[in-house]
């Protein structure tokens, strides 16, 4: 398969100086979120913190949303890889990128402009001999339970197929388009109607759900859900028609992806099975959205690595207590009230674990990277709204490219196409320890 890069990014809009981070005031204008921390309060958070740091240069990306363009030219921006040309395999890994670990924190997909060529994109940067750490996002994980179980009538998973959305219609016209098109041995003979019954919730789902999630989910966010699955009905029938699909094609490539996606020897079968609910590095814990009380005392007890072995068992047997339960709550919470609490009983767990910041995507935000005190906990959020969709909504001018370099001396740089400088933090009490 050959994916051509049909676009040439602006490279000039990278930042070169560098100010520390964070900072509020540059040449006058405000060119932060109203909600990054201030100078003082980061420095009173570090005071009295031993940080570890294991000397070994971190990449972190996040949020990237089928754009293999921002992800390559986030690549290059780090100093990971060197472009060769102009083609997305055209790339070799720097000597810094071979030393390195590149952390991918989740939502590779839906948004576009394409979900496969970003997959190529990253098995690519496999291939090169890079280390990398793949995370789970939410719209990662949505997409996984509402394919794998798109034709289940158990009333916990009736709804999972129209509740991915509509942003996941174009992935499904990409494996129709370039996987089944033209393969008469892979159509179907149902008719709509019949494949409108498999995919799309019963008409008894919305009496029977409530029943079925009594203490999983409060009264508030059982009634969000409904209203959202009715709303995502509707939008998916919609999508459908908008992209040149109608439901055969649907049925076809919902067939396919399981093909291609979990099927051992599948072409993409690697990427779940290697995905992770999060990964450590010193003082430093990486995660798609945050943490809660649950999860940090299990992360204190048990360790990073049990946690990721639970979320792969719950992944295979209960993915509806994995979604709605405390493990999913780490790759979709934005510490809404409905959603499980996070607190200093949390805070305290993590900093008894040795983690005093949290490096997370999922807030979508306008102007580079943010650092964040949450409840007493140092937050790096890193959701840059790197993909081209995201930014033409939001008004963003030019490509998107941004990722946190954390150096082997301790250093963390923020580099965003949408901020001028690269924003420089350090704790100043921090010890060098590499891990064996």
């Amino acid at each position: 398969m050959r994916f051509v890069n049909d676009h040439s990014p602006n490279y000039s809009s990278l930042p070169i100086a560098e100010e520390s981070w964070p900072r509020q005031l540059q040449f006058g204008l405000d060119l932060t979120k109203q909600d990054e921390a201030g100078e003082q309060e980061v420095k009173d958070y570090c005071e009295n913190k031993q940080w570890i740091w294991t000397g070994r240069r971190v990449y972190f990306f996040c949020d990237i949303h089928a754009d293999a363009d921002a992800f390559l030219l986030s690549l290059e921006a780090c100093g990971g890889i060197i472009r060769t040309g102009p083609e997305d395999a055209d790339f070799e890994l720097s000597d810094a990128g071979k030393q390195a670990r590149f952390v991918i924190g989740g939502d590779c997909f839906d948004k576009g402009p394409s979900n496969l060529r970003l997959l190529e994109a990253i098995h690519l940067l496999y291939v090169r001999g890079a280390h990398i750490e793949l995370l789970a996002g939410n719209h990662d994980i949505r997409t996984y339970l509402g394919i794998y179980y798109a034709e289940s009538k158990d009333v916990l998973l009736d709804h999972l197929f129209v509740r991915m959305g509509k942003k996941t219609v174009p992935f499904l016209k990409e494996i129709y388009d370039l996987h089944v098109e033209g393969a008469h041995d892979q159509q179907t003979l149902l008719d709509e109607d019949s494949i409108r019954q498999l995919l799309f919730p019963a008409d008894t789902w919305s009496e029977n759900f409530p029943e079925a999630v009594k203490g999983w989910m409060s009264e508030r966010k059982l009634q969000k859900e409904l209203a959202r699955v009715r709303e995502k009905t509707r939008e998916f029938g919609e999508r459908v028609s908008s992209v040149g699909l109608d439901l055969k094609k649907v049925y076809v490539a919902v067939k396919k992806f399981r093909e291609l996606f979990f099927q051992p020897g599948g072409r993409y079968h690697w990427f779940f099975t290697k995905m992770k609910l999060a990964h450590r590095e010193g003082s430093y814990l990486y995660v798609h959205a945050g943490m809660d009380d649950e999860i940090a005392e299990a992360l204190f007890s048990r360790g990073t690595e049990q946690l990721n072995e639970q979320f792969h068992e719950e992944f295979r047997s209960n993915p509806f207590a994995l979604y709605h339960g405390a493990l999913g709550n780490v790759f979709r919470t934005k510490y809404r009230k409905f959603e499980l609490p996070f607190t200093a009983a949390g805070v305290d767990h993590l900093h008894q674990a040795g983690v005093f910041a949290i490096v997370h995507g999922h807030q979508k935000l306008m102007n580079g990277q943010r650092l964040v005190v949450r409840e007493g906990m140092l937050n790096f959020e890193c959701d840059a709204s790197v993909d081209s969709n995201t930014r033409k909504i939001s008004g963003l001018v030019g490509p998107g490219a941004a990722t946190v370099v954390f150096e082997p001396d301790g250093r963390v740089k923020g580099i965003s196409m949408d901020y001028p400088f690269i924003r420089l933090f350090k704790p100043d009490n921090i010890t060098i320890a590499p891990l064996s």
